[in-house]
């Protein structure tokens, strides 16, 4: 952070190993602040490159001065504290004799700041480095490289089919839709900052990391587990009743198969590798191989066609770059509906193109997202859109909204048309959610087949649709949907289906309690997750725990109720009370989740009972 001057204040010791300090602010001017988390593989030689790094930008800034402020929130993989703390020790030292000015703040300690940040572009920098040796030995696939370098054309897709150039287009009305194209075009992945979402999955015990994995795999606690298991549920009901057969596969493959060698180039992924014997393998980023190498092993005609096959996958892997592993929203390990369609020819895909298409938005409205809530990006290759502009127009049209469009000169990837529903979360980052594409090579490359009405063999085109995206990505989504909701002056929530507790009871005093097992005992026959607060708490804090907690229906259970069969029931969302007796509040609870998954939550009924998960 190229900065005018930071305070800071040491407050308090939050390390096993610590610098000394004293307690009092300290002020410096025109510095580049480097906020610096270390790494568990970081060593020497990495601060070494760090600073030769840092040395390139403070020329571009005209700077000499820099503080390493130690701040251990931009990674999950944090080293020991006595490691850290030598690789910050090699980073001045390493400063001060190449000539740079060099100030830094105490290990180990929480510390109050105020920072004022310069107002040009190169303000605010984020750079990664690792060891030479890292990336010396990560397989990067020809597409990602192509990636990194591709150029666009890009415009705004207005519902009547005109196409505006993107500097034309007047946002004022479409602040979503700005932010996505602005980070689209710049390509910037890198997250500086902790999303909302990361405090509310730990704060409702829905997620947290698993330090003893590598980065970007989390783990789930019951409640988190059975928010997963509705939405696995769910997506693969509605894919099923659309048509597709699930179907599983293996979840590594050999890196030297002619057909997958070949695709790996074409995929923009990263991949984790693993040695087997005197095989190199790699653990896949989606179900595409498994699927299409069984389906080269299927005999089918055209009149199976479209052949839809599906599968969950938990899970799917990317090596992902550790600047853009925060929380939820980009995983190394994460779970995908991925859905094929194998097509006769363009007329079909485009048919059940569309299909697919109105199938993602019955999802994600399913998960509480209308339309205001994401954005449409539509990317293809420019000789497909001179052939096929009515039908980019209809998807456009179908939105209902005006949508990002990238145009390509020429195809870089096995697709050529891809779209995405994009949600623009509180920290401008975009993730994309259900998409679908038309993929021109995977058949052949695989050899899958079909016998045409003459009998001859002939190629599919393929169609590749996750319906919602990562299931843990939407799940941020919801969580950071939910925090701008909170912002705007609503109520953050989840949809009622996913609600690990959809209602609590509360007996006024333990004299009282089994009057409200017995509520509770109705209310769950009728699938109804529900629980009991039986803890020696007050009943204002009892109250106020299950706000915290997102409960959307409060029962308090006294003498009045018993007596009189009427609840005040507390609706969360509707910010009232409601009287009511307990079975109009099971038909308008059956109501709501009309239609939805069920899960029992496997927590014990009664609170005193759980166990405290430790986020």
């Amino acid at each position: 952070m190229h900065s005018n001057f930071i305070e800071y204040k040491p407050v308090k010791k939050e390390a096993t190993i610590v610098e000394p300090a004293e307690k009092k602010v300290q002020r410096l001017e025109e510095v580049v602040v480097l906020f610096t988390s270390v790494e568990e593989e970081d060593n020497e030689e990495v601060a070494e490159k760090a600073i030769d790094e840092i040395k390139n930008s403070l020329k571009k800034l005209g700077a000499n001065r820099i503080l390493i402020y130690p701040y251990a929130h931009l990674s999950s993989n944090l080293a020991k504290p006595y490691k850290a703390l030598n690789v910050l020790k090699a980073m001045r030292k390493y400063a001060e004799d190449t000539g740079i000015e060099t100030y830094s703040t105490p290990f180990g300690w929480c510390k109050q700041f105020s920072l004022s940040i310069k107002g040009h572009p190169l303000a605010e920098q984020l750079h990664i480095i690792s060891s030479v040796e890292e990336e010396k030995e990560e397989k990067v696939s020809k597409a990602v490289k192509a990636e990194e370098k591709l150029k666009s054309h890009w415009f705004i897709l207005q519902p009547d089919g005109k196409k505006i150039p993107i500097e034309k287009f007047d946002f004022k009305k479409h602040e979503m839709l700005e932010k996505l194209a602005g980070y689209e075009i710049s390509k910037v992945r890198a997250v500086q900052q902790i999303p909302p979402h990361v405090k509310l999955m730990k704060k409702l015990g829905i997620a947290d990391y698993e330090p003893g994995s590598d980065p970007g795999n989390f783990r789930w606690p019951p409640k988190g587990r059975l928010i997963k298991g509705l939405l696995e549920q769910y997506v693969t009901r509605k894919v099923v009743e659309y048509g597709a057969m699930e179907v599983e596969t293996p979840v590594m493959y050999d890196f030297n198969h002619p057909s997958l060698a070949s695709y790996l180039d074409r995929f923009p992924a990263r991949q984790y590798t693993v040695k087997s014997e005197d095989k190199d393998l790699f653990l896949r980023f989606s179900a595409c191989f498994g699927q299409f190498l069984m389906v080269h092993d299927t005999q089918f005609s055209y009149k199976q066609l479209p052949l839809r096959i599906y599968e969950l996958t938990r899970y799917s892997f990317r090596r992902e770059k550790s600047g853009e592993l925060v929380g939820l929203r980009r995983l190394r390990a994460f779970t995908m509906p991925d859905c094929h369609a194998l097509c006769a020819d363009i007329e079909q895909v485009k048919t059940e193109f569309l299909k697919r298409f109105n199938l993602c938005l019955e999802i994600m409205e399913a998960l509480g997202f209308g339309k205001e809530d994401f954005e449409l990006a539509i990317r293809f290759t420019k000789d497909f859109y001179e052939k096929n502009r009515d039908f980019i127009v209809s998807i456009g049209k179908r939105f209902g909204k005006p949508a990002l469009i990238e145009i390509w000169d020429e195809r870089f990837f096995y697709f050529i048309l891809k779209w995405e529903f994009n949600f623009i979360d509180n920290l401008d980052k975009a993730s994309a959610l259900s998409t679908d594409q038309i993929d021109i090579e995977n058949a052949e490359r695989y050899d899958m087949t079909y016998t045409d009405e003459k009998g001859e063999k002939r190629y599919p085109l393929v169609l590749h649709c996750s319906p919602s995206g990562a299931i843990e990505r939407c799940i941020y989504a919801m969580l950071e949907k939910a925090h701008r909701d909170q912002l705007k002056g609503g109520v953050p929530t989840l949809p009622l289906w996913l609600a690990p507790v959809q209602v609590r009871v509360i007996p006024v005093s333990d004299s009282f309690l089994d009057e409200a097992d017995k509520i509770a005992h109705e209310i769950e026959k009728n699938c109804i997750r529900v629980d009991v607060d039986d803890r020696a708490l007050t009943l204002g804090k009892k109250v106020r725990a299950a706000e915290t907690e997102w409960i959307s229906y409060i029962l308090v259970v006294g003498q009045r109720e018993i007596d009189s069969g009427v609840l005040p029931v507390r609706d969360r969302e509707a910010k009232e009370i409601r009287k009511m007796r307990l079975q109009k509040l099971i038909e308008m609870i059956k109501e709501k989740t009309e239609d939805k998954p069920f899960q029992p939550l496997t927590l014990p009924r009664h609170l005193s009972k759980r166990p405290q998960f430790s986020f």
